[in-house]
């Protein structure tokens, strides 16, 4: 067939990334405190809204059909049969502790367009989340659905954990041919790995007689060894041959072992190692000390050695540290967004769009980190062996910047959302006072004015809410593990709506204790949280702190001439 030009396509995605730009980190149980599994998901768009969707599983009649609308535009799709039996599912994380988590790629054209008719890669995840109570059973359900179905949409990463094992699924479309290539790999135990808007899947073990670590789609019935630690489209290397894509052909790859996924269905460019890889690098080098050496690469240098799919920590982590993850300006290396002339006066990490820019016919970038300002929702998904799946089950929920969000507990047993998370109560184009978006948006960007300053406030009652959220779920742990199912699940909605409207409460206080401290660029002295006044009721005079002095010698540089005294 004709050979596919690439030299277009990568630098057509170089310039627009996808619109909803996300970052997932991924922990299996030998790499966590409590031998959790762990995912997050931070869902980094423009037009993204916050909130937690709620799908009510059971049994389902012969003949009923689901219909699918676009997970992105919300037009119609498709219409497939439903499964006899669906599961709950809270956000991205099913009654049987499944959970999972994307970032959005695109790949090469015509790739990145998907099949003509399909199933998108929003609707995927929640298909597989409905009908899937394992990792292994999602990758079956996926592979099945876009074999039969059509896949409608680019390359994407797929997170997946359970209570046991977490996966990394990477797939994309096959243009107008229907159906899709993919691959799944099992972390070993002890390890972590990430992903960020670039595929990560090099080369991967196959299919051999002798071994029973890979299998390919047609012996997806064997996926449910536990040997099996990936499992690939049978197709995968073919279609790159016959198609002669030119990163698979321009390698002249006569072993198919060589073949390398992410190098054929998404060619690394300086943006996919800037805006993307550099996101996996920042949190790498968090939990591992031996990171440095991948930082040229991470800076865009294609040459540098490559960043591993997966490392192993120096420390296991626990979820508070997680959550802390989701945290990150790239401070501590040369990308961090805190000190430079871009941040202002008062040291605010975050850059407004678009993200690169030309002076002088030269381009620049400014840096896409981990925590940003136009994250619609991100979560911490917690899988826990041992206990009943209702409570063994979590989803730490956050709306708005990852960095000034609260986790708040949402256990995947609960059938009851809070009114501040509920799918309706608001959305980008209707404000609602009752909205956990919205609040959490007035707080952040606010707090963008003065960083520096009114984030230490942010943080201390951040922190104050989640230290004080994990302490009941190890008490619920205790306490509850020994309920039946109904008074469980009853507990279980009270639990959760009762963390978020004290995280309501608390965050509504923050919001006018911000406008009130902050007012007018003073800072009024507090004290336990409320504004200081004299004995006789008069508000202490505020503070002026000065601008630094660097600032004021750019002011100089500027209207010096206009501003000096005679």
């Amino acid at each position: 067939m004709k050979r596919l030009t690439l030299l277009l396509a990568v630098v057509l995605l170089a310039l627009a990334r996808p619109a909803d730009a996300c970052t997932n980190f991924l922990f299996t149980r030998g790499a966590t405190v409590d031998g959790s599994t762990m995912i997050t998901y931070a869902a980094d768009s423009h037009t993204r809204y916050g909130q937690l969707r709620y799908h009510h599983g059971g049994a389902h009649a012969t003949g009923e059909t689901v219909r699918l609308f676009n997970y992105g535009n919300l037009k119609f799709q498709i219409e497939l049969p439903q499964a006899p039996r669906t599961y709950n599912v809270v956000g991205f994380i099913n009654e049987r502790q499944l959970a999972m988590g994307e970032t959005t790629w695109g790949g090469i054209e015509p790739l990145s367009k998907g099949n003509a008719t399909g199933i998108d890669y929003g609707n995927l995840i929640y298909l597989a989340l409905q009908r899937a109570a394992t990792c292994r059973e999602a990758i079956k359900v996926m592979a099945e659905l876009t074999a039969t179905y059509g896949y409608a949409d680019g390359g994407e990463s797929f997170s997946l954990c359970d209570p046991n094992e977490v996966w990394l699924f990477e797939i994309t479309s096959k243009g107008s041919e229907r159906g899709a290539v993919w691959v799944a790999r099992r972390l070993p135990d002890g390890y972590a790995s990430a992903h960020a808007n670039q595929a990560r899947i090099t080369t991967f073990p196959q299919e051999q007689k002798k071994s029973r670590r890979a299998i390919s789609s047609k012996h997806l019935d064997r996926i449910f060894d536990p040997e099996v630690e990936c499992v690939y489209a049978a197709d995968v290397v073919s279609f790159a041959k016959e198609r002669g894509i030119a990163a698979y052909a321009d390698k002249g790859n006569s072993n198919d072992t060589n073949f390398s996924f992410a190098d054929t269905y998404n060619p690394l460019t300086f943006s996919g190692l800037r805006a993307c890889e550099a996101r996996v690098y920042a949190m790498f080098n968090r939990i591992n000390s031996n990171m440095r050496q991948y930082e040229r690469y991470a800076m865009g240098d294609a040459t540098a050695p490559r960043l591993p799919l997966w490392i192993k920590p120096d420390r296991k982590v626990g979820v508070h540290d997680m959550m802390e993850l989701m945290r990150d300006h790239f401070e501590g290396t040369p990308m961090d967004m805190n000190h430079d002339v871009g941040a202002g006066p008062f040291h605010c990490p975050y850059r407004w769009r678009p993200m690169d820019f030309e002076v002088d016919g030269k381009k620049y970038v400014h840096e896409r980190a981990i925590s940003t300002q136009q994250t619609g929702f991100s979560f911490v998904a917690q899988c826990r062996k041992g206990l009943p799946d209702k409570l063994g089950g979590i989803i730490w929920f956050g709306v708005d910047d990852t960095y000034s969000t609260v986790y708040c507990p949402m256990f995947c047993g609960i059938t009851q959302v809070p009114v501040c998370f509920e799918e309706g109560n608001g959305s980008m184009s209707e404000y609602s006072e009752t909205a956990a978006f919205w609040l959490f948006n007035r707080v952040s960007n606010f707090c963008y004015l003065r960083y520096d300053s009114m984030i230490v406030d942010v943080r201390r009652v951040q922190q104050q809410l989640e230290k004080g959220f994990i302490a009941e779920v190890e008490q619920a742990v205790k306490q509850y593990a020994g309920y039946d199912d109904a008074r469980l699940t009853a507990t279980l909605n009270r639990l959760s709506n009762q963390c978020a409207d004290r995280m309501f409460r608390e965050w509504t206080g923050l919001d006018r204790l911000l406008l009130m401290k902050y007012i007018d660029g003073n800072i009024k002295r507090t004290e336990q949280g409320r504004i200081k006044t004299t004995p006789t009721g008069v508000v202490a005079f505020p503070q002026q702190p000065p601008y630094p002095e660097w600032y004021y010698r750019a002011i100089v540089k500027d209207h010096g001439d206009i501003l000096k005294e005679n």
